[in-house]
């Protein structure tokens, strides 16, 4: 029979990794929402009307369906890691408890006025809605990482032992919540947010411009989203850099496995692959291999931000058990190298746009077709790295994974979960496949936009127009 602990990682990894595509859509979205209802409002365009209108339905469906989904993460805590929760449950539930109070009901509630309000309230609170829907969604991610950065990075916490179980007591809330690694984990899940967000909405308007049934207003889409990506494209690659420096400094051993550099040595080269001489070194990046692609020195430059002869401590020299080094190794590479395929894909656009021809280029279009839900599986990946490479513990340095599962849960009930939640995922993700595409192939505008609309609204904040 299955292990219970190994069973339980496994579920709760099968409902994070479905659970995520969700908020991501969500959380891309929101600035592009607020970008439409400001142009819409202060053009009068018809065009920024369409696009606040379609992408608004794709935003909601995340939403619902974000919402169902990471429920069922929370009751995890109990069900599966009850000792976890038991141990860090002073600290962990006050993040999770606000972002429920604060933020998800502040995005509920606007999103109403959102979705309906367009016609019955003001431009200035149809306005301000979208603002407060957006702030909503990202503010959630402020709780969620919260938690997450201290379980990373524990601080402003004592121990206190109750019956041989650690419990953790929390001592200083700034410290404890405003961690070393919230800021660095916030700014680049949001950034990764909205570049995978862009790259969707690039490849879907391309595929219209390559099949030659666009209209202006998937021109308008591909334009807005290669500007965004741009920008987000190589900042993601500058703050990654960074971020992996901090990573070097607060959790060694995950860098080490992100590197599998298991000795402690100065002027480490990066390992961009390798070709294995034996089913041994398929699974584990130190064993003999008959060809490695390294470039010299440059994971001591990237770990200590230019130094070619800084030290990387190996995993040989850490105190703890090995995390899986493999899963870490290979998932770091994939996302950087998808990482710089998307630069390469944002200067092409661009150039191609400087030129006048970003409409043209049919191989652009394929490429961007090709590559609209890489940035969420980039996002997965990053958060394989970022959850495999803390292990074995579940609190860095405080508890371990397997001291964290509850106490009684057999490798039976852990395996009937898991199979019910593997179907009930796989169902809910396949649903909203089919819904978003149902939406893009049926609800885009197919005629050209007017230069500017007449629409009778009020003129007051909040004022609902009456049928007299």
């Amino acid at each position: 029979m299955i292990d219970p602990v190994i069973a339980s990682r496994l579920q709760f990894a099968v409902t994070t990794i479905v659970h995520i595509i969700f908020p991501v859509m969500s959380m891309g979205l929101a600035p592009f929402l607020i970008y439409f209802t400001w142009k819409e409002i202060r053009t009068n365009e018809q065009i920024y009307e369409q696009l606040r209108s379609f992408w608004t339905k794709i935003f909601a469906i995340s939403f619902v369906v974000g919402t169902v989904t990471g429920i069922v993460l929370e009751f995890e805590f109990g069900t599966n890691f009850a000792a976890f929760s038991k141990t860090a449950g002073e600290l962990f539930g006050g993040p999770l408890a606000i972002e429920g109070m604060m933020a998800f009901m502040l995005e509920a509630t606007f999103l109403g006025i959102f979705i309906f309000g367009r016609e019955r309230v003001s431009d200035r609170l149809y306005m301000l809605s979208s603002v407060l829907v957006g702030l909503g969604t990202w503010l959630s991610a402020v709780w969620i990482l919260i938690a997450n950065s201290w379980m990373q990075t524990p601080r402003g916490f004592d121990i206190a032992m109750e019956s041989g179980q650690p419990i953790v007591l929390l001592v200083d809330p700034i410290a404890a919540y405003a961690n070393p690694r919230f800021p660095w984990m916030y700014v680049h899940m949001q950034n990764a947010a909205v570049l995978s967000v862009a790259l969707f909405m690039a490849g879907v308007a391309a595929y219209f411009v390559w099949q030659n049934r666009d209209t202006e207003f998937w021109r308008k889409t591909m334009k807005i989203a290669i500007a965004v990506l741009l920008v987000s494209a190589p900042f993601q690659a500058i703050h990654g850099d960074a971020y992996g420096r901090h990573v070097a400094e607060t959790q060694p051993q995950k860098f080490a496995a992100m590197e599998a550099q298991y000795e402690t040595d100065s002027s480490v080269g990066l390992k961009l692959l390798a070709f294995p001489t034996s089913v041994e070194s398929l699974t584990d990046p130190r064993a003999e291999n008959l060809f490695v692609v390294e470039l010299p020195f440059l994971a001591s430059i990237l770990a200590s931000g230019g130094d070619p002869g800084a030290t990387i401590t190996g995993l040989n020299d850490v105190p703890t058990e090995d995390p899986p080094v493999a899963i870490v190794f290979w998932a770091f590479r994939a996302m950087v190298g998808l990482g710089m395929w998307f630069i390469l894909l944002a200067f092409w656009g661009g150039f191609r746009w400087y030129q006048g021809t970003l409409f043209e280029d049919d191989l652009l279009a394929k490429a961007l077709v090709g590559s609209s839900v890489l940035g969420i599986l980039t996002v997965e990946l990053g958060w394989i790295v970022t959850e495999v490479g803390r292990q074995p513990w579940v609190i860095q340095d405080v508890l371990k994974t397997h001291a964290g599962v509850s106490p009684g849960l057999t490798g039976a009930e852990a395996l009937v979960t898991l199979a019910g939640f593997v179907g009930v995922y796989a169902a809910l993700l396949g649903l909203y496949t089919y819904v978003i595409a149902r939406i893009i192939r049926n609800e885009a505008p197919t005629k050209p936009p007017t230069p500017e609309r007449e629409r009778d609204a009020p003129d007051s904040v909040g004022v609902i127009p009456s049928d007299d």
